[in-house]
């Protein structure tokens, strides 16, 4: 059995058979420390608690103004963040899970009519597919919105066909929205083949700057890191095995655009309508970028086309355009060596 094959039936046998809920977890790598946000909290509380139960996310890649939108969710797992999105699409919108252990698919699919019932709908709006995130051919190219995943691309033994695979599904403008493992070194092979450093997210985990390179080659030059937290291993075992490695839990965020792989500056403006209804003061849109209602922000080329040429675009309103170019923006990515802390794409 090729390498790839034996990587994948390790993590379908360690999320299908060894783990029974998240109280089976040796480390906090797959369990969220994020607060749900107020409007996330409200719908979480009308997710099943079994599909709760059997969640094994690292963060929260649910972002805002979602309604009518068509969702992937890659690795779906029990189906969580697949439910909570059914809710933020409405039942005009359209939500996919995607995921290649049965046990857990089994349980999102036990649970569908529960979810339709809490959410008030006519019919269910989530489809689930039994499948591989390397292989989206059931999906068609240029027809999702946005891409979400929670601690699962660092299982994949492939991750340059996952991301190929993503930018070929999302629209023009769409968006890739994801929480997983990311390091500051390589993992060295025999970790990478561990089954439960596997299993826990670690043994993939993907280094920060093979990350970057990964997402130039398949086209995309600019992504946004929104949060990240230090990972701690909590297990004497795995602390022995990998704990000269720094493991932190990261969401990013990645648009389907023509952006440029440094900031250059155009003289645009972006002003916050504060017309998001979950937001009404402030938008953010990565660590380094919030947007105070009504306050214009001098913006980059790449960050203005973020806000402008995709489903934000109604919520800002954006002066200027890129017909004079001024050079690049004041602004330097902070060295992830020296500062210890992940880039955050072109724009710091």
């Amino acid at each position: 059995m090729p390498k790839g094959e034996l990587t994948l039936e390790a993590v379908r046998n360690y999320y299908g058979r060894v783990l029974k809920s998240t109280k089976d977890l040796q480390t906090s790598a797959c369990c969220t420390a994020e607060k749900l946000p107020a409007h996330l909290a409200e719908i979480e509380a009308l997710i099943h608690d079994e599909v709760k139960d059997k969640f094994y996310g690292c963060g929260s890649p649910l972002p805002l103004a979602l309604e009518g939108a068509t969702a992937l969710d890659l690795g779906c797992g029990s189906g969580r963040d697949t439910f909570l999105l059914s809710k933020l699409v409405g039942e005009r919108g359209q939500v996919i899970g995607v995921d290649m252990t049965p046990e857990q698919l089994s349980v999102a699919e036990k649970h569908l009519d529960h979810h339709r019932r809490a959410f008030g709908y006519a019919r269910s709006n989530v489809r689930l597919v039994s499948g591989y995130i390397e292989d989206l051919s059931v999906i068609a190219s240029g027809s999702v919105d946005l891409v979400v995943s929670n601690c699962v691309i660092n299982l994949s033994p492939d991750k340059k066909r996952v991301f190929g695979e993503i930018f070929r599904v999302l629209k023009p403008g769409g968006e890739l929205y994801f929480s997983d493992v990311f390091t500051w070194r390589r993992v060295p092979a025999p970790l990478r083949e561990d089954p439960v450093l596997l299993g826990e997210c670690l043994g993939g985990a993907m280094y920060i700057e093979d990350f970057r390179r990964t997402l130039r080659e398949v086209g995309c030059l600019d992504y946004r890191v929104m949060s990240k937290r230090k990972l701690t291993l909590d297990n004497p075992e795995i602390e022995r095995k990998a704990g000269m490695i720094d493991f932190c839990s990261v969401t990013v965020r990645a648009f389907k655009l023509e952006l440029e792989d440094l900031c250059e500056d155009y003289g645009q403006v972006a002003t916050y309508l504060g017309t998001i209804p979950e937001s009404p003061h402030r938008f953010v849109l990565d660590d380094h970028h919030t947007f105070e209602a009504g306050k214009p922000l001098t913006v980059c080329g790449n960050t203005a086309a973020m806000v402008q040429e995709t489903r934000y675009a109604p919520h800002f309103r954006v002066q200027g355009d890129r017909s004079v170019h001024y050079g690049l923006f004041d602004c330097a990515p902070v060295p992830a060596a020296a500062s210890g802390s992940a880039p955050s794409g072109a724009c710091c």
